[in-house]
């Protein structure tokens, strides 16, 4: 997989991609690199943003600051670029990551994320050059920086090698294995501490019974989960 990230920000990213599972993805063959948008402005000083129209607060991320950019990278127009890669907006008001999604992401050949800053990217980022808008969180950053890695890290653990097992990434919370619902619980030694015992399931050697039990669990934590939400 190729996953290029545009940002005014490339040197956040080292202590991302000294990660494990990130170093085992890129030396199985994954690529991931960083563009600085700033590098690329076709305006004095560095500018890569401006006031909105129509007044308020902040600045926006320009369209011909991020066209320049696109078309350094790709030697091409960036409204073509949607049929060749995916390139994803990262957004607020985006389409929620999920797991669902993750596999999604996973399955692209190459990806390219855009990591906004102050108010957003100008909207004809995303109507002209985006062909996904992605949020992490109904919640806001200062960029999309963080918002990248979260993408990255969850789909790059995906690829085969990149855990260490490829069977780690099978029984995950909310995944198609646990048919969507959190993990399970996990224990380790020592078998008792406090006076707080292990389930005796998880010591009695029996597989069927083991997975019988986890499934079950995760099922009560996705009754919960629902019911949180409804509340």
């Amino acid at each position: 997989m190729e996953i290029d990230i545009f940002t005014l920000f490339p040197e956040w990213f080292g202590w991302f991609a000294s990660q494990r599972h990130v170093s085992n993805a890129l030396s199985a063959g994954s690529r991931l690199e960083y563009v600085n948008i700033r590098d690329h402005t076709p305006l004095g000083a560095g500018q890569v943003d401006d006031t909105p129209f129509g007044g308020g607060a902040g600045m926006v991320l320009r369209v011909d600051v991020l066209d320049s950019a696109l078309r350094a990278r790709y030697d091409m127009d960036p409204v073509e670029l949607c049929e060749r890669r995916r390139v994803v907006a990262l957004a607020p008001g985006g389409r929620p990551l999920d797991d669902g999604l993750v596999d999604e992401l996973a399955g692209e050949q190459a990806l390219t994320l855009l990591c906004g800053r102050y108010e957003g990217f100008d909207e004809r980022i995303v109507e002209h050059y985006a062909s996904d808008v992605i949020s992490i969180g109904r919640y806001v950053l200062s960029g999309g920086e963080l918002a990248a890695m979260v993408v990255c890290d969850a789909v790059l653990r995906k690829l085969p090698g990149a855990l260490g097992h490829d069977d780690s990434a099978i029984e995950e919370s909310f995944s198609a294995a646990l048919d969507g619902n959190p993990e399970y619980p996990h224990y380790t030694r020592p078998a008792e501490y406090r006076g707080w015992r292990v389930p005796e399931v998880l010591l009695s050697g029996h597989h069927q019974r083991i997975s019988e039990w986890r499934r079950e669990r995760s099922r009560e934590r996705g009754g919960s989960r629902e019911r949180r939400g409804s509340g």
